[in-house]
């Protein structure tokens, strides 16, 4: 099993050969699904049945090398032995107590990750989705209690092309048709502006703003940057207007950029962070937000709460992700070898690739229309032994875990070169 890194395993990676029986489970699997279950996923074919660092095997022994580790849910890579131990020790003593009690991990737990966060305080949740949510509820609280808004008439201001989740609050303020069509009506209070701009953005905030909520690199929406100092701008804006900052770092967040924080590579610290994914060390469901005092001190009890935020196995797992994490080796990983991946795809043949954008072990990479789509690219990719993701059109998005070698980086590099060469 991986902790800091995994061992290279190219060696044994997939075939393409495979006997005409050899799909016969994973047909089996895919035809149950698509059969018993809403369609509302598209994944590729294939059918995971164990998994290992950056490796995973489907259910007819084919290796594969995951470049896309759980939307960074994976950081740590698949089984990190660590995680599986913290979880493993808290599996013999308590799992579940609710919030309706005390237990003996959670203050700990709550004082790390402030300190991690440079914060005050933390109100855990489970999924990113909720937590961001639990973000929107804090910010209009602060705005009437604190801000003194008038009821009913906060207002936040959002980026277009966000991916924050896909409650039917969130998908109110979200421009992806597809994630929004047919779920209205929807949710007011949200005023939208292109990522990026910061005019837009000043112009948008009114005396009924309460929070600018964006993410400082959009995922979904292609592993977008922002311009240099757009960031610092926000910064400066929102604390000049007395309004909230809110950075959703679920994606970018914990060690995928080089940095624990996307925002630290731009030298600001927002007001909020929401938090997710690889803070669960892709064992169980974490999230949360950590703020202030003044933020997160609006909340009293009975307002807000989750049944499993902040559960004993919760915490056991994110506590060991927070001292993995504070000696920086994660970090510095991400970093490294995010140099070396954008590197290595700058030297793409241009007449395939239009784009490479990203920052530490996260790219996206937008392809020429011509070679396929994102989808296509995908499968050609699976059917080479590498998993990844597309998104919007032609573009498919890197984010393998913080532990691959950089042999195992190379193997799968060359694998999309010879995708894009085919």
């Amino acid at each position: 099993m991986s902790t800091l890194s995994t061992s290279s395993s190219t060696s044994s990676s997939t075939s393409s050969s495979t006997s005409t029986a050899a799909g016969t489970a994973s047909a089996q699997h895919i035809a149950t699904a698509d059969e018993k279950s809403a369609h509302n996923y598209h994944p590729l074919p294939v059918v995971v049945a164990t998994a290992d660092g950056a490796w995973v095997t489907d259910v007819e022994g084919r290796r594969y090398l995951d470049m896309l580790a759980g939307y960074s849910a994976l950081n740590f890579g698949h089984r990190n032995e660590r995680l599986i131990e913290a979880a493993k020790a808290q599996l013999d003593r308590v799992t579940l107590t609710s919030r309706a009690f005390h237990h003996d991990r959670y203050a700990q737990f709550a004082e790390e990750l402030a300190a991690l966060c440079g914060m005050e305080m933390v109100l855990p949740m489970n999924t990113g989705a909720e937590a961001v949510e639990t973000a929107v509820k804090t910010a209009r609280k602060w705005g009437y209690r604190v801000k003194g808004v008038p009821d009913g008439r906060a207002e936040i201001v959002v980026a277009e092309n966000n991916f924050h989740g896909r409650t039917t609050t969130i998908v109110s303020f979200s421009t992806d048709e597809e994630a929004r069509a047919d779920h209205g009506p929807y949710t007011p209070g949200f005023r939208t502006v292109p990522y990026g701009d910061l005019a837009a953005l000043e112009e948008a905030v009114g005396e009924h703003t309460v929070a600018v909520l964006l993410e400082p690199i959009q995922g979904e929406a292609g592993v977008l940057v922002p311009p240099p100092g757009y960031l610092a701008g926000v910064r400066e804006l929102t604390r000049a207007r007395g309004v909230l900052f809110i950075a959703d770092e679920i994606q970018s967040g914990l060690g995928r950029t080089g940095a624990t924080f996307a925002c630290e590579q731009e030298g600001v610290v927002p007001d909020m962070y929401v938090l997710g994914k690889a803070l669960g060390g892709g064992v169980v469901p974490v999230s949360a937000v950590v703020s202030s005092r003044e933020v997160l001190g609006v909340h009293r009890p009975g307002e807000h709460g989750s049944t499993f935020g902040g559960n004993p196995l919760a915490c056991a797992v994110a506590l060991e992700v927070l001292e993995m994490l504070r000696g920086g080796e994660y970090q510095q990983r991400a970093q490294e070898l995010g140099e070396h991946l954008h590197r290595e795809l700058k030297l793409l043949p241009s007449g395939a690739v239009r784009e490479v954008r990203g920052r530490g072990l996260w790219a996206g990479v937008d392809i020429d229309p011509s070679y396929g789509t994102g989808r296509q690219i995908s499968e050609r990719l699976m059917a080479e032994g590498v998993l990844v993701k597309d998104t919007h059109g032609s573009t498919i998005r890197l984010a393998p875990p913080l532990v691959i070698t950089k042999e195992d980086l190379d193997w799968g590099l060359d694998r999309l070169r010879t995708v894009l060469a085919g």
